[in-house]
């Protein structure tokens, strides 16, 4: 038999064999914030002008590289960290997990936080996350800046891995893992129903009990293999649209100015509403609203 016609019988038998075209791997986005890590218990600490900053910054990097390991463990071929604390130019490069890249300052888009999302993601990641404004025995608790004391989305009011959720859910991709802390963790649970969670860290007032910072990185390695390996038990976070935004303001400044953006109405005592039919179109007013 010729060897062209060999050649030709043999590639319906490396196709169905799966060797023609092997099987990606996973992709995973991390998006992480700072004070929701470990030992992180004062504005200082997340501060650059803080005196224990750039120590902070090295459990930050350093936390983030045990959910990388985690994902690597599950089977990750692609990683994405997107770095989405205050200047967005906290972890430190060259400490980073080299099959990570890293996404550094702030785009200016909607996403924000969750900037590089798209539907080609399996699964999201949030490492450092803290509480929305307002949480008891919280540690650092606020809702995006200083000026919202709330952000709710057809009466479900959200904290920053809320929010982050609905961006996520927007391109169908599910948020798996949450580590910060507690009150946050068991924010998240009542949100998502299904997700894994690391608490590494309780409020108490304005004091924290902290786990031992390698303690808290082997429980998110080890959270995250877990989570990426079981993605069927979870599901993409979203509410029902239209999407109604209710934001409150802590000032009346604040209020007066985003109640201009169109489509925007005063609808209370430093509170501003808002409905869009989809999540970027509310993300890019709020971003406007706020600025």
């Amino acid at each position: 038999m010729a060897r062209s016609v060999i050649a030709l019988l043999m590639v319906p038998l490396l196709s169905s064999s799966g060797l023609a075209q092997p099987e990606r791997g996973l992709k995973v986005f991390i998006s992480v914030d700072m004070e929701g890590i470990t030992g992180v218990v004062n504005w200082e600490d997340v501060s650059r002008s803080g005196k224990d900053y750039d120590y902070f910054r090295g459990i930050m990097t350093r936390e983030v590289n045990a959910a990388i390991e985690g994902a690597l463990a599950a089977g990750a071929t692609e990683i994405v960290v997107r770095d989405s604390h205050g200047s967005a130019r906290n972890i430190l490069p060259e400490s980073l997990n080299e099959n990570a890249r890293l996404l550094r300052d702030w785009s200016g888009g909607p996403k924000g936080m969750m900037e590089g999302i798209d539907g080609s993601y399996d699964a999201v990641v949030f490492v450092g996350y803290h509480a929305k404004a307002g949480t008891p025995d919280a540690l650092l608790e606020h809702t995006w800046s200083g000026s919202v004391t709330d952000f709710s989305i057809n009466g479900v009011s959200l904290p920053e891995a809320g929010i982050n959720a609905l961006i996520a859910g927007s391109f169908d991709v599910p948020v798996v893992f949450v580590a910060g802390d507690k009150a946050l963790c068991d924010h998240v649970k009542q949100l998502f129903g299904e997700v894994e969670t690391v608490a590494v860290k309780e409020g108490m007032g304005s004091a924290g009990l902290n786990l031992h910072p390698e303690i808290s990185r082997e429980r998110i390695r080890a959270g995250v293999e877990d989570a990426l390996r079981n993605l069927d038990r979870y599901s993409p976070y979203k509410l029902q649209a239209p999407y109604t935004l209710l934001l409150k303001l802590k000032n009346e400044e604040a209020v007066h100015s985003g109640a201009i953006y169109p489509g925007a109405r005063r609808t209370g005592d430093w509170e501003i509403t808002y409905t869009a039919g989809d999540i970027m179109a509310i993300m890019y007013a709020f971003g406007v609203m706020l600025n």
